[in-house]
C-alpha cells in the first residue's frame, strides 16, 4: 500500500495520504457540488466497482436528544461525504441510503442482493445507536465501518470492538478519523477485495492504512510535573469500608453485593421522590447564593437564563441534602430519564460540578460502576476530581477524546488550581445547565473503570494536549495522546460500555498496588 499508486492522482499511497485532506476537503468545499438527499439511487453502469454508503442515522434532520444535538442537519454533511468519495475515488461508483435500524437495512442490503450490482458497503455511523452495520456485514461483501465522530462515536466504538474482536468477522475494515481524506484514502482499498487476496486483503490494507496514519502523528510525550499525594493501600482500603454511594434511581449495573464484597463501599439505592422533595423544599435564598457565584467564577454563560441556574442550584443544595442525610460520598442521578419522566425537574450537571471540586462525587446517568470508579479514585487521590466521559477517537491525531457535560474545574482537587468553565446549555437536548470545563493541558492522566463483578480494573493513560470546542456531542472534551498502542485502545468497548474515567495524575503504581492486594486483574486497553 506504500507504494501502489493511487487511483485519483497517480501519487505514492503515502503521498496520497499526507495531501489527502487538503485536496479532497478543498475539491468537496469548492467544486460547487451539491448531492441532492436521492443521491442518484439508480447504479451508474461505468467504472469498475460499486459501493453502497449506508448512512445510519435517525433522520435526515435529528428529531430528537442524542448525539450530536437535537435538530442537527445531517444533508450537508452526507452531501459533503458523498463528493468527496466521488472526487478522490475514481474508478468506484457511489450510491447511497439512509438506515435507521435492522430492518431498514435488510431490505437495502436484500434488495442489492437481489439485483447483483453492489460490490461492498460503506457504513457511517452518524448517530450512536442504530443498528446498521451488522446488516451490511451479513451480506458477506467488503465492509469499511466509519465514524461521524461527535455524533456516532459510543456505537461506533462499541459495535466496531465487538464485531472484530470477537474473531468470526473478516469481512469488516473500520476508520475514525476527522479528517474525510483518510476515510477517501480507505475507500480506496476496495479493488483488493476483487484480486487475488480478496477481502482479507481490503480488510489488511486499511488496518495498515490506519496504523501507519497514528504511527506519523509525532507528540512530545514529556509531561508537566505533577506529583500527586495519594493513600497508601492498606488506608484506602480501610476508608473505602467506611464509604457509602446514592444511586436514584436503578444503576446500569446491579453490583450492590459484589461492590460491598470486593471493595467495602456501601450503595444505597433510593426513589426520585426522595430528591425531588429535597429539591421543592431547598433554600431560595442560598440557591440565589450559589447562582450569583456560579455566574461571577464563569467565564461567560451562554443561553442559559438565571430562572434555569436557580433550579440547578437547588438541585445541588437538594443532593448535599441527600449526601449528609445518609452519610454518603457520592451520588449518582438517572438524570435523563428523571428529567424527561418529569421525576426530577433540573438538571443535577451543575450541582455535580459543584460537588466534584469540593471531593465528593457526582455521578452521570446513574453509572454505578464509574460513580464506583470515581469514589475509590477520588479516595485514593485525597479529593482529585474523577472526569467521567464519553470517549471519541480520532486516528488522524492519534488522539482519544473525553466528552461529556459535567466536568470538574478544580482537576488537582479542592485546594489545587481552578481552570476556566463557560456555563451552557445540555448539549444534546439544548436544554437545562451544564458547563464547558477548559481544562489543563500537558499533563499525565490516569483512566480507568472498577468492575467489581469481574474482578477487573481497565486502566490507561494519556497527556492531555488539546480541549475542543466542536459544537457536537457534549460539552466539554478534553482530548489526550494515549501512552502506548493506539491501535488496542479499539478493542475494548464491547466488553467495558463507552463510559470511562479519567484523573489528572500518573496513578499506574497505586492502581496496580490495590488490584494486587484484592484480586483484581488490570486490564490495559493501551
Amino acid at each position: 500500500m506504500t507504494h501502489t499508486p493511487c487511483n485519483c492522482c497517480g501519487h505514492s499511497r503515502r503521498a496520497f495520504l499526507a495531501g489527502c485532506a487538503g485536496c479532497v476537503g478543498a475539491t468537496t468545499l469548492s467544486s460547487g457540488l451539491f448531492v441532492p438527499m436521492g443521491f442518484a439511487q439508480d447504479v451508474p453502469k461505468n467504472g469498475n466497482m460499486t459501493i453502497r454508503v449506508l448512512f445510519a442515522l435517525h433522520a435526515p434532520v435529528q428529531p430528537g436528544p442524542d448525539w450530536p444535538n437535537v435538530g442537527f442537519d445531517f444533508n450537508p454533511v452526507m452531501a459533503q461525504t458523498m463528493d468527496a468519495l466521488k472526487n478522490g475515488c475514481k474508478n468506484i461508483n457511489f450510491v447511497s441510503a439512509m438506515a435507521n435500524g435492522p430492518e431498514k437495512t435488510k431490505e437495502i442490503v436484500d434488495a442489492d442482493t437481489a439485483a447483483g450490482n453492489i460490490d461492498g458497503y460503506i457504513v457511517v455511523q452518524m448517530n450512536c445507536w442504530n443498528v446498521v452495520v451488522h446488516g451490511a456485514i451479513d451480506s458477506g461483501k467488503p465492509v469499511l465501518f466509519c465514524d461521524f465522530l461527535y455524533a456516532g462515536s459510543g456505537g461506533f466504538l462499541c459495535y466496531s470492538s465487538g464485531l472484530l474482536y470477537s474473531g468470526k468477522k473478516t469481512n469488516l475494515a473500520f476508520m475514525s478519523s476527522s479528517r474525510i481524506g483518510d476515510v477517501v484514502a480507505a475507500a480506496n482499498c476496495f479493488p483488493l477485495a476483487k484480486g487475488a487476496g480478496g477481502i482479507q486483503a481490503f480488510v489488511d490494507a486499511v488496518t495498515k492504512l490506519r496504523v501507519d496514519i497514528a504511527a506519523g502523528v509525532k507528540v512530545d510525550m514529556k509531561c508537566l510535573p505533577d506529583k500527586v499525594d495519594c493513600l497508601s493501600t492498606a488506608d484506602l482500603l480501610a476508608q473505602l469500608k467506611t464509604k457509602k454511594m446514592l444511586e436514584f434511581e436503578k444503576g446500569w449495573a446491579d453490583i450492590i453485593p459484589q461492590t460491598k464484597e470486593t471493595l467495602g463501599i456501601e450503595i444505597i439505592r433510593r426513589p426520585f421522590t426522595e430528591l425531588n422533595d429535597l429539591w421543592e423544599k431547598a433554600d431560595k435564598d442560598q440557591a440565589q447564593a450559589v447562582l450569583k457565584r456560579w455566574k461571577a467564577n464563569a467565564a461567560a454563560v451562554e443561553g442559559v437564563p438565571d430562572e434555569t441556574l436557580e433550579k440547578s442550584a437547588r438541585m445541588y443544595l437538594a443532593m448535599k441534602t441527600c449526601l449528609k442525610n445518609h452519610d454518603a460520598m457520592g451520588i449518582t442521578i438517572n438524570c435523563l430519564g428523571g428529567f424527561y419522566g418529569k421525576h426530577i425537574f433540573a438538571y443535577p450537571c451543575l450541582g455535580f460540578h459543584e460537588l466534584l471540586n469540593e471531593g465528593l462525587i457526582g455521578a452521570c446517568e446513574c453509572d454505578t460502576i464509574s460513580t464506583l470508579t470515581m469514589l475509590v479514585g477520588t479516595t485514593l487521590t485525597k479529593g482529585r476530581p474523577g472526569y467521567i466521559s464519553d470517549p471519541v477517537m480520532d486516528v488522524a491525531t492519534k488522539q482519544i477524546i473525553y466528552a461529556h457535560c459535567v466536568a470538574a474545574n478544580k482537576p488537582f482537587g479542592p485546594n489545587g488550581a481552578t481552570n476556566p468553565y463557560t456555563i451552557m446549555t445540555h448539549s444534546e437536548d439544548r436544554q437545562g445547565a451544564s458547563l464547558r470545563s477548559t481544562l489543563p493541558l500537558g499533563y499525565m492522566t490516569t483512566t480507568l473503570e472498577i468492575k467489581p463483578q469481574n474482578k477487573e480494573i481497565l486502566f490507561h493513560q494519556a497527556k492531555t494536549v488539546a480541549n475542543s470546542l466542536e459544537d457536537r456531542a457534549c460539552r466539554t472534551k478534553i482530548a489526550g495522546v494515549p501512552v502506548g498502542d493506539f491501535e488496542k485502545l479499539y478493542t475494548q468497548w464491547d466488553r467495558w460500555g463507552w463510559h470511562r474515567v479519567t484523573y489528572y495524575g500518573d496513578l499506574k503504581e497505586p492502581v496496580f498496588a490495590l488490584a494486587d492486594a484484592i484480586g483484581f486483574k488490570v486490564v490495559e486497553e493501551a
